[in-house]
């Protein structure tokens, strides 16, 4: 295993760990200051789209989660893979949303790349329209 494969696999870990706590702050000090980021969705979810700065990585956490009924979402993560420098996490999120009351699930996939020590890239690929359409009254 390559040292390079260790470290991706040491920030996936402390990613997920963050995550699960809902640490927002904790999770952007993971992120470069330069990070490619996108979260394809609705122009009306305030959190989806692409951002470039390390700061703004709590900012989305923390809207996001906002949208959400607390103590009702669920993240399962399913397997890990890690090449290199890149690492793609499966799983499953479920959520139910505050404006609506509706619930959703979708399968995920996140991407990541790891570069000196910090991640430089988070793609989330997800069903939109499952989340599109549970915000819609």
């Amino acid at each position: 295993m390559t040292s390079s494969t260790n470290v991706t696999k040491a920030m996936v870990n402390q990613f997920m760990e963050r995550l699960a706590k809902q640490d927002a702050e904790g999770l952007g000090e993971l992120f470069a200051d330069e990070i490619d980021w996108n979260v394809p969705g609705s122009e009306e979810l305030p959190w989806t789209g692409r951002r470039s700065r390390r700061e703004h990585v709590p900012v989305y956490f923390r809207t996001m989660w906002k949208a959400f009924v607390a103590g009702q979402s669920t993240a399962i993560p399913g397997a890990v893979v890690v090449d290199g420098d890149d690492a793609v996490i499966l799983g499953t999120f479920s959520h139910t949303v505050v404006s609506t009351g509706k619930r959703f699930e979708t399968p995920v996939a996140l991407h990541l790349t790891i570069s000196d020590g910090k991640i430089v890239r988070m793609h989330l690929y997800e069903d939109t329209h499952a989340v599109n359409q549970a915000f819609q009254a």
